[in-house]
């Protein structure tokens, strides 16, 4: 019988930047009795990865550009400091309405305020993305190896909306031991039916999974994903990314 476990990893504290996440995952999961396996996927809130690389702003020390005030003015008045950020992280403006903006991030997710988050890091300041999510979880996995000689997968997650459909879901943002997508195609159903568009992808599943644990206000950053039997593999969030030009609502 197939079976998922999802574990909540309590007890890292409040992280501060330079810390060592793999290290605390570590430390953490001993102080619950938990022993990591070979198979693992560990599931780490984009937060406390932002905290530890040190991608906190403080608005006061933003000045808006003509673009930013500008913006302002057409959002609802939302504040310029945050239009200034936004627009400093992103490659482009995809939409823009009422008190949102949508863009293109210069990883190229495509997301409400470039993922720029203002809840639970203090007042005046902002919590920018991972410059490089794909490596903060690969330091995190070789991190975890290093201390406990396990080949864990490693999934940095982000909470995004989605296009016609309301609330809103976490996704992999970066990835490291795992591939982030599963290719059926070639492969044939129980009733011979060759699959010719089936490609799943599992990152976003995990992400999605661990959130029913780790929650919005829970204080759970981290969980245990175990029982997915996914091989080792050296894969990326950029191959969740779909390109433009295989893209039929923005073109090429």
């Amino acid at each position: 019988m197939r079976r998922l476990e999802i574990i909540g990893v309590e007890g890292l504290g409040e992280i501060e930047p330079g810390a060592r996440l793999g290290r605390l995952v570590v430390e953490a999961c001993a102080g619950l009795g938990l022993a990591l396996q070979d198979g693992d996927v560990l599931v780490v809130a984009q937060k406390i990865v932002s905290k530890a690389e040190g991608r906190s702003v403080d608005l006061r020390s933003v000045t808006p550009s003509a673009e930013a005030l500008r913006l302002s003015a057409e959002l609802d008045d939302k504040d310029p400091r945050l239009l200034e950020l936004i627009l400093r992280e992103s490659r482009r403006i995809v939409a823009k309405g009422r008190s949102t903006i949508v863009v293109e991030t210069h990883h190229g997710f495509v997301c409400a305020n470039a993922g720029i988050d203002l809840s639970n890091i203090g007042v005046h300041h902002a919590l920018l993305l991972p410059k490089d999510p794909d490596g903060s979880a690969r330091r995190i996995r070789e991190e975890v190896h290093g201390l406990t000689g396990t080949e864990v997968g490693v999934v940095v997650t982000d909470t995004f909306g989605r296009p016609w459909r309301l609330g809103t879901t976490d996704v992999a943002i970066g990835v490291a031991g795992i591939a982030p997508l599963i290719d059926y195609r070639g492969q044939t159903d129980p009733y011979g039916y060759e699959l010719k568009a089936s490609v799943t992808a599992v990152a976003d599943q995990i992400a999605g999974a661990a959130e029913l644990v780790m929650g919005k206000t829970s204080h759970v950053p981290v969980a245990i994903v175990r029982g997915c039997e996914l091989p080792q593999h050296d894969g990326s969030a950029q191959e969740l990314i779909r390109a433009a030009a295989d893209d039929l609502f923005r073109g090429g």
